[in-house]
């Protein structure tokens, strides 16, 4: 059987295969109203159409769990009960077509209060509908962004217990993954990186006092969700830093943290952390630090980074470099990558019966 296609089981929960949604922020949520926040008919449409193209673990986009942790006010939230109502119908869905429905939990901090892409991506105003960020330190991420308001210990507590609650309104939704934001550049990655970690009390300073954040959250997440389905958490292995930022050698190191507290698989991207960075991209970039956890911990890993091709799937986790693939802007191309996977590698993807005529 080919690799991609083989059921994976964490826990009690198996994932019918190896090809799984990366999260990927639609920016097409309501940013006022009683249904600021929710999922709508975009983001149905969006999720629905890789469920039903043989994608085995469908994971929403980053879901702020506070109003104030939202990437940009179009992003989704999961900090009421109408957005918790809304998301049913998702995962519903999901399940129905034999994938499996994940939630990225997120907050942005320092890179909150944005507008879209499409629209410059620059920091919103209050007037237009922002609001103030905060982050471990005064840094702003980038010129010409806000300065964020240092958090405060009460602040960390705050946003810890933030997580749980999003953490139960996803269970009560329907979702079987939970996964953590802890890369990019925002909340969490900004604790663990000294690039934008400058405290200087029991959550600044060294390796043990900058992941302090990243584990009570996951100590909080996976304290409210069920001991039989798994936690994810997702990190950027490297800021492209060459000194003061977080390292592969760090994200080994709180591989091994994250495993002892709960955590099931790795999701691992890299940088977004500091501005102007030049990364060379090329397909598979990303790959190697996915393998070097796997190769040095016995935390399970998914891949990301320009995987576009079947065969340079299949040879990732044939080669054992990851346990599985996440793709993003492919599947935003095909939505039912995962069907031509199988075609031509010999591999079983789901496909509605209403499309069988197809195959």
């Amino acid at each position: 059987m080919s690799a991609l296609f083989e059921p994976y089981t964490l826990r009690s929960l198996t994932i019918p295969n190896r090809i799984w949604m990366a999260p990927m922020c639609q920016y097409s949520a309501e940013a006022t109203g009683q249904d600021a926040g929710a999922p709508g008919d975009w983001h149905f449409a969006h999720i629905a159409a890789r469920a039903t193209g043989g994608t085995g673990l469908v994971i929403t986009e980053a879901t702020a769990v506070s109003p104030e942790g939202r990437i940009s006010p179009y992003d989704l939230g999961i900090w009421n009960d109408t957005q918790t109502e809304a998301f049913r119908r998702i995962t519903r869905f999901i399940s129905e077509q034999g994938a499996v429905p994940g939630i990225q939990l997120a907050h942005a901090g320092r890179k909150a209060s944005t507008d879209a892409p499409w629209k410059g991506g620059g920091p919103v105003a209050a007037e237009d509908g922002g609001w103030d960020v905060v982050a471990p330190s005064a840094l702003p991420f980038a010129e010409g962004h806000p300065v964020p308001a240092e958090l405060t210990t009460q602040g960390i507590a705050e946003i810890v217990g933030q997580f749980a609650d999003a953490a139960r309104r996803a269970l009560a939704a329907g979702f079987e993954v939970a996964e953590i934001h802890g890369a990019h550049g925002y909340l969490i990655h900004q604790f663990l990186s000294p690039h934008s970690n400058h405290r200087t009390d029991e959550y600044g300073g060294s390796f043990e006092n900058r992941t302090r954040f990243a584990l009570e959250v996951v100590d909080a997440v996976r304290a409210v969700w069920p001991d039989d389905l798994p936690v994810f958490f997702r990190i950027s292995a490297t800021d492209w830093l060459e000194q003061d930022g977080w390292t592969p050698e760090e994200t080994v190191r709180l591989a091994d943290e994250l495993l002892a507290h709960g955590v099931d698989l790795m999701d691992v991207s890299t940088g977004g952390n500091a501005a102007g960075v030049r990364i060379q991209v090329r397909p598979g970039y990303q790959v190697p630090f996915a393998e070097r956890i796997k190769a040095g911990t016995r935390m399970p890993v998914a891949a990301v980074g320009l995987i576009t091709e079947p065969e340079q799937a299949e040879k990732i986790l044939a080669n054992g470099e990851a346990d599985a693939v996440l793709l993003a802007r492919e599947l935003l191309r095909n939505p039912s990558w995962a069907q031509r996977a199988a075609a031509e590698l010999g591999g079983s993807a789901h496909v509605p019966p209403q499309y069988e005529r197809a195959f």
